[in-house]
């Protein structure tokens, strides 16, 4: 299939348990973009794309994603098999098996998950997700990125950052291979549930697991800021703000701890 012309194999291609591929590559432009090539030459997935270099990685709204040497890029192609208005709910149960993924080479650290799509270490941002629907060969398809730092603190960002180093986790046992077989195993499992329940049990387990919930929260969007309580997370999974005049629904934005 077509890719990028920056892209070489690193080793050969696994297959995980549930049926997942995995290609890991010395240099992609972005495992994201590879993904979304592939979906649109007729890949359906599902199929794990890992870069150990990207040069031009991104996340939410188009910023770039910076990725250290030793750090995690990789990126989830396949078919969600539901209603395209639920496909958002899949960025949570995204983000529950980042956190249990990290967690099992972890399990002392203090992990936490930031509203949309963070993963916390020590309130510091360990790892980000973008769940984007690209249209394939055969209809919809949805591709996952997700940056984890293992080696590396990016510098110079609106959040502080943090690494698994931290967290006293060598870098071979979060090699990239390593850490996508986790969050394959764990991604399938909420996603099962989440096809045999729906988002309800989801919704329970990342607010049990939520940084900030009953604090002050402020979030920055497009046009204005909006400061308040963050109460829960909706059906949706909006964030439930209390300000002064009552209750508002975040549906995007970026979320930071306390008042502006």
């Amino acid at each position: 299939p077509p890719g990028s012309p920056q892209r070489r194999f690193s080793s050969p291609v696994k297959r995980f348990p549930s049926g997942a591929t995995l290609e890991q590559y010395e240099t992609l432009d972005s495992t994201s973009a590879e993904a979304k090539r592939r979906a649109q030459a007729g890949d359906s997935g599902p199929l794990w794309i890992v870069a150990l270099r990207q040069t031009a990685g991104y996340g939410r709204r188009g910023r770039g994603w910076t990725q250290g040497a030793g750090d995690f890029a990789g990126s989830l192609l396949f078919a969600a098999d539901a209603p395209k208005e639920r496909f958002g709910q899949l960025s949570f149960a995204a983000a529950l098996a980042v956190y249990d993924a990290v967690e099992a080479l972890a399990p002392e650290g203090d992990l936490r998950l930031k509203w949309p799509n963070d993963v916390l270490l020590n309130r510091a941002k360990l790892a980000g997700l973008l769940l984007e629907m690209v249209e394939s060969g055969n209809g919809h398809a949805l591709v996952l990125g997700v940056g984890i730092n293992v080696v590396s603190k990016p510098q110079e960002t609106a959040y502080p950052t943090a690494r698994l180093l931290d967290a006293n986790v060598e870098a071979a046992a979060a090699a990239p291979a390593a850490l996508a077989a986790g969050l394959d195993a764990a991604f399938w499992r909420y996603v099962e549930l989440w096809r045999g329940q729906g988002f309800a049990p989801l919704r329970k387990v990342w607010l049990e697991r939520a940084a900030g919930l009953g604090e002050t929260v402020t979030a920055r969007l497009p046009n204005e800021t909006a400061t308040g309580i963050f109460e829960d997370i909706d059906d949706t999974g909006g964030l439930v703000l209390r300000i002064e005049e009552g209750t508002r629904i975040i549906s995007a934005g970026d979320v930071f701890f306390g008042a502006p």
